[in-house]
C-alpha cells in the first residue's frame, strides 16, 4: 500500500478513535487522552507496510503531524452537537 492511501486511511480513523478514547478515557486530562491515542495509532501504524517498507522515514515528525490531526477533530468535535450530547 502506498503512503497516501496508509496516510488518509490512518486520518479517516481518527474520529472513532477519538470518539473511542473518550469514552474510555473521559475523566483524564486532555493531554493523556491525547498520548492514549498516539499511542493506539503508533502501534497500528508500526505494522503497517508505510513503516516496515520505510516510507515513513522520520516517525517523530510523522507522529507530530498525526498529534495535530488529533487536536484538530476534537477541536471539531467539540464545537459540534457530538460535545453538547454529553
Amino acid at each position: 500500500m502506498d503512503f497516501l492511501a496508509t496516510l488518509l486511511q490512518t486520518i479517516a480513523f481518527v474520529p472513532a478513535l477519538v470518539h473511542g478514547i473518550e469514552g474510555l478515557f473521559g475523566h483524564r486530562s486532555g493531554t493523556e487522552k491525547k498520548e492514549a491515542a498516539l499511542s493506539f495509532l503508533n502501534t497500528a501504524l508500526s505494522m503497517s507496510n508505510a513503516v516496515t517498507t520505510r516510507q515513513i522515514v522520520d516517525q517523530g515528525k510523522f507522529k507530530d503531524g498525526m498529534g495535530k490531526v488529533i487536536d484538530g477533530v476534537v477541536e471539531c468535535l467539540n464545537a459540534s452537537i457530538w460535545a453538547k450530547a454529553k
